[in-house]
């Protein structure tokens, strides 16, 4: 059974030879398109303090060399600049030539075409967030106009990205703290389900799963994101949510859920026994043989202050447990 069946058989709980994983031999590969935009490197402007622009022209800080850092000033400073502005253009297919080549030396692994994200993601980084969670009940009608162009700009890439073979797409789009999301879930119902469904519909016509990454709690969102359309929620702090609530998700869909063992909780414990119970707990309750959980690793261990040998030790159960009984020799 190829990585990309075995992922397949996951995300449609058909049943896998073993649990799908994004570490070791992972299941996975991913390409983005090569648009033309005004991004820039990360560049060292001081001792210890870092800088770079972003595809929409956000400038972007941070104070050592591997994390993703803050935006330090969004391109819209002034809603009125959005008469003049222009979202970079992924409608061209000769950008998605890359990710065709990429998608042909893959093979046999399932293939992710990333996406910036969609309308929050983007357009919270263009006024920062702080101004733009203003905006959105204050500004309601330009807020939109600014959702419905990168829903449009979006629409484009979906559609290249699945002419070019990928078999998903892939975006990160952080709607919560640790508590609850950043917008009352009444208001993302009116404002941002709409958009989700129509785009997780234009995926679905065109023969590819839609993935999703979110940090934080969005407990009262994930049934919403569930119906709009979303196949695959990707969890680095699934204990936040708290792992038999995810599970209760599944019995009201086939919700994919892809995670690491808990790097804020359980892997700061540097506790073997705990680690190891976690990814077991994770596979009986979210996996059970039938799919339905991608067996996660978290790729900035520096950044969570942990040395690798924590993440290998959860990979190793992963390994261990994640077989599906029919097939063990």
């Amino acid at each position: 059974m190829t990585s990309r069946e075995i992922v397949r058989r996951t995300v449609d709980f058909e049943h896998p030879i073993r649990v799908a994983r994004s570490f070791g031999e992972s299941d996975f590969a991913g390409a983005t398109c090569a648009i033309e935009t005004c991004a820039t490197k990360w560049r060292e402007i001081s001792n210890g303090r870092w800088e770079r622009i972003d595809e929409w022209g956000n400038v972007w800080g941070r104070i050592d060399p591997t994390s993703k850092g803050e935006v330090l000033k969004g391109v819209l400073d002034n809603l009125n600049a959005l008469d003049s502005y222009e979202l970079p253009d992924y409608s061209k297919p000769e950008d998605y030539v890359n990710v065709r080549e990429a998608r042909n030396q893959a093979q046999d692994k399932w293939f992710i075409g990333g996406l910036p994200g969609f309308a929050f993601n983007i357009a919270r980084k263009m006024r920062k967030l702080d101004q733009y969670l203003i905006d959105i009940l204050l500004e309601r009608d330009r807020i939109r106009e600014l959702h419905d162009r990168i829903d449009d700009m979006l629409e484009a890439g979906i559609r290249n990205y699945a002419a070019a073979g990928v078999d998903s797409i892939m975006f990160c789009e952080d709607w919560g703290t640790q508590s609850q999301t950043l917008v009352s879930p009444g208001l993302w119902m009116e404002e941002f389900y709409p958009r989700f469904e129509r785009l997780c519909g234009i995926a679905h016509a065109a023969g590819i799963k839609v993935f999703m990454h979110s940090c934080g709690q969005i407990e009262a969102i994930v049934p919403g994101l569930m119906r709009a359309g979303v196949d695959l929620l990707q969890f680095d702090q699934p204990a936040l949510h708290g792992i038999d609530t995810l599970a209760a998700h599944q019995n009201n869909g086939k919700i994919t859920f892809w995670c690491p063992v808990d790097i804020q909780k359980t892997l700061q414990t540097k506790n073997e026994k705990k680690i190891r119970a976690e990814a077991r707990e994770m596979l009986d309750k979210l996996w059970q043989g039938r799919g339905g959980f991608v067996a996660g690793y978290y790729g900035d261990n520096p950044s969570i202050g942990l040395e690798p040998v924590w993440q290998d030790i959860a990979c190793d159960e992963f390994t261990r447990s994640g077989i599906h009984e029919n097939y063990k020799e």
